[in-house]
């Protein structure tokens, strides 16, 4: 039995058995992610915003970070940006970001992107108009609070504990 193998790159080819062999983008997250969020450190501690209160939201009136729900063809690094942009008006770049990692929620793939800025970036916030109010918390704090959005303390402690801080 002989093996069929897809070296090409570009349009589609079909082979003698009248098998299709269609390319596949190089990064899977192309049509698949929904989202993505920023640990944004400033200093020491992190951006936290308080959610809007509003019973049809998830998790409302909890400490949230920066991000959102995917926009067009966006990367998942693109859109964790354009979200902390459109919520702190904070305009950051997609070299800075150290760490990230995807993730399996019930809505489907999302995204989880750390970045260290100084302390002093916080006199740049211009809070946007989603959510309460926003604060600098400690990580302990953040992940100790009873009204944290659990799965993003959960990916705080992963990023934490892989980096030793």
């Amino acid at each position: 039995m002989a093996a069929l193998f897809w070296a090409g790159r570009g349009a589609s080819v079909t082979c003698r058995l009248g098998i299709v062999f269609i390319p596949r983008p190089r990064h899977s997250y192309a049509m698949t992610f929904r989202g993505a969020k920023l640990a944004l450190f400033l200093g020491r501690d992190l951006v936290v915003i308080l959610r809007d209160d509003f019973p049809d939201i998830p998790y409302p009136g909890h400490w949230d970070l920066p991000g959102g729900g995917r926009e067009g063809g966006e990367t998942p690094a693109q859109c964790a940006l354009r979200e902390t942009h459109e919520e702190i008006g904070l305009q950051l770049r997609e070299q800075d970001l150290v760490w990230s990692r995807e993730y399996s929620r019930p809505s489907g793939q999302m995204w989880f992107f750390v970045m260290h800025q100084p302390r002093s970036m916080a006199e740049q916030i211009q809070f946007g108009s989603e959510g309460q109010c926003w604060k600098l918390m400690s990580p302990a704090e953040y992940c100790a609070h009873p009204l944290a959005v659990p799965h993003f303390t959960d990916q705080v402690n992963d990023y934490l504990r892989e980096t030793g801080n």
